[in-house]
């Protein structure tokens, strides 16, 4: 655009220290965030010296722009307004504290220093100097440069900011529900409210049996919230399931890191809550109630599963409700004619099951003191555990410094060395939770079997009570999936220890505990020697001419050594005459010693 002869008078005068009295200016004010707690002196300073300016000098100020945003990205809504406006004639002049005030990028930075050169813009005031049309056009391309420089610099100097952070292993971002963002210390940290409620949440979820608007209902009712005090969506609460974070790692720039903030869920807690989450799925849902012994039992004909069915009678002005059990006849190939089985026979058939395989008080109470020695024991044990587990730690900490020296040299991509990075900090991470588990207490392994014990002691109550989900979640643990129904019969086949526990309730009396201790040495298949190979009563392997009374565990074994010795090579051999058990007729060995018992030692083959 050509400038007019007067323009150029006008221009020529201010450049010479006046200012043409038509001159009209804008005065435009930015800081570089929104949030009102940061630079708010900023906006107020920069129109205080601004206004005193112009005051100062006779500067026409027909109207005032200000704006909370960055410069740093071209496309500020209130700066494209002002240049609209200067575009269309309504002042030829712009007021500002400094350069970086109106630009810091080179798309406006051009823009401004092309207006001016054009004579769009006829006179820029800063606090301390003046720009005009027909001054070097040098020392504004500096200024915009240094105002476009330090703004990358700024950001360059953050992000490496944030990557050291990370590398130490604090979040450089929000905290997410559950924890809080301390401001004095710059670390984040657990909210004492929010965190016992996200951790119930995981519990929750993790047994299987609610969705994630149940879930959400559950955090809306102790307070976990969104920003606008409604519930979380579905889809937030399924990422704070599924968030790292709440184990102890988070993700940060694709990549999975260790954290130093305080775990609120376990890692094993997570993984569960993880497979529940991977089952679920979409599920459909469910016509119609299911009965409480569905899933239980196979037919015994086809092998498909038993179902309930309600039915309804209605006899002399009375309706009756019933629930029968029967096979579903999904069977393609066997046509199954298993009969119906009303649901309280049914009930009382599992009863009597349950009550075969509970164990006696006595025998419970006998478990509890062996466990208590075991316990004991462990505690000595537990530190070679640990130490393996530890070392296990640092072998998968050098496999990691491995792995970043071979992406380093480009042996591997980036994808490969994120996911196998991916798999070992989660392993670590496990082995590190199983160190402080057994720190914390070493008798952990002891702990199935403490509750197989509680629970098998609790069958004769649950027998008793009429709670059919709770008798079908204990017949699931004795048999699993290997109970069977044939002819209104029930057929067992427990798994182990039940049915070592069954087999010990019919073999001995249940005041009797001393087998718990001391069982017998021989589990070999019996067999008979012919009349040639009988050992002759006088033998020093049976009748131990050289020993004390009561034989020891270890004078046993070796008779049993040598009775091997004078078998036939072909019965060793073969293998098809062995001994089958060698032990004394009294049930525990040890009891008998110092207390005057002479026990008759037997071998039976």
């Amino acid at each position: 655009m050509a400038v007019s002869e007067s323009v150029q008078g006008d221009l020529d005068c201010v450049h010479q220290g006046g200012h043409s009295s038509y001159m009209k200016y804008f005065l435009y004010a930015r800081k570089s965030t929104d949030v009102e707690d940061k630079q708010v002196m900023s906006i107020e300073g920069q129109l205080a010296e601004l206004r005193t300016v112009a005051k100062k000098e006779g500067l026409e100020i027909i109207a005032e722009f200000v704006e909370k945003r960055t410069a740093k990205m071209p496309g500020r809504p209130v700066f494209n307004e002002m240049i609209k406006r200067i575009q269309k004639g309504e002042a030829e002049g712009i007021i500002c504290w400094k350069l970086d005030r109106l630009a810091r990028n080179p798309v406006d930075g051009g823009q401004i220093s092309w207006m001016l050169q054009q004579g769009i813009i006829q006179h820029i005031r800063l606090h301390d100097r003046n720009y005009y049309p027909t001054d070097n056009v040098l020392m504004m391309s500096v200024e915009f440069g240094m105002a476009n420089q330090f703004i990358r610099d700024l950001s360059s100097n953050v992000k490496r900011g944030l990557r050291a952070k990370v590398k130490r292993g604090e979040f450089p971002s929000t905290a997410p529900t559950g924890y809080l963002n301390d401001a004095r210390r710059k670390i984040i940290v657990v909210d004492r409210k929010k965190s016992k409620a996200i951790r119930e949440a995981f519990e929750l979820y993790s047994q299987g049996e609610n969705r994630l608007e149940d879930i959400s209902n559950f955090l809306y009712e102790r307070d976990v919230r969104s920003l606008g005090g409604l519930k979380l969506h579905k889809d937030r609460v399924k990422w704070i399931l599924s968030n790292p974070f709440y184990y102890g790692h988070f993700f940060y720039g694709g990549e999975i890191h260790e954290g130093k903030h305080t775990p609120i869920v376990s890692k094993k807690l997570f993984d569960k809550v993880q497979e529940v989450m991977l089952e679920r799925g979409h599920p459909m849902k469910p016509h119609n109630e299911p009965k409480p012994l569905c899933g239980l039992l196979k037919c015994g004909t086809c092998g498909m599963m038993v179902t309930g069915e309600n039915k309804t009678k209605v006899c002399k002005k009375k309706t009756h409700h019933y629930v029968y059990y029967h096979c579903t006849h999904k069977s393609k190939t066997i046509k199954c004619n298993e009969p119906c089985m009303r649901e309280e026979v049914l009930a009382r058939e599992l009863n009597e099951i349950l009550s075969k395989y509970a164990i006696p008080f006595p025998w419970r109470n006998e478990l509890r003191v062996c466990m208590a020695e075991d316990e004991k024991k462990a505690e000595t044990e537990s530190s070679l555990i640990i130490s393996d587990l530890r070392e296990k730690v640092s072998t998968i900490s050098d496999k990691i410094q491995r792995l970043l020296d071979v992406y380093l040299a480009q042996d591997i991509d980036r994808e490969t060395y994120l996911r196998e990075r991916s798999k070992l900090f989660s392993d670590k991470k496990s082995f590190e939770e199983k160190i402080s588990k057994l720190e914390r207490d070493a008798g952990a392994w002891l702990e199935p079997m403490r509750e197989w014990v509680e629970t098998a002691s609790t069958l004769d109550e649950i027998a008793r009570r009429n709670d059919l989900p709770s008798k079908k979640s204990s017949l699931q643990k004795i048999f699993g999936s290997n109970l069977t129904l044939h002819d209104k019969k029930i057929q067992e086949n427990p798994s182990f220890p039940y049915a070592a526990l069954r087999a010990a309730r019919q073999k001995f009396p249940e005041s009797d505990t001393s087998f718990i201790r001391a069982a017998g040495l021989g589990i070999e298949p019996k067999f008979s020697l012919s009349e040639s190979d009988v050992l002759p009563l006088d033998d020093p392997a049976i009748l131990f001419k050289n020993s004390s009374y009561p034989p020891r565990v270890d004078e046993l074994r070796e008779s049993r050594r040598a009775i091997r010795r004078r078998l036939p090579k072909s019965t060793n051999d073969h293998g098809n005459h062995t001994i089958r058990q060698m032990r004394p007729s009294f049930k525990r060995l040890h009891s008998t010693r110092g207390r005057g018992i002479t026990p008759v030692c037997e071998i039976s083959f």
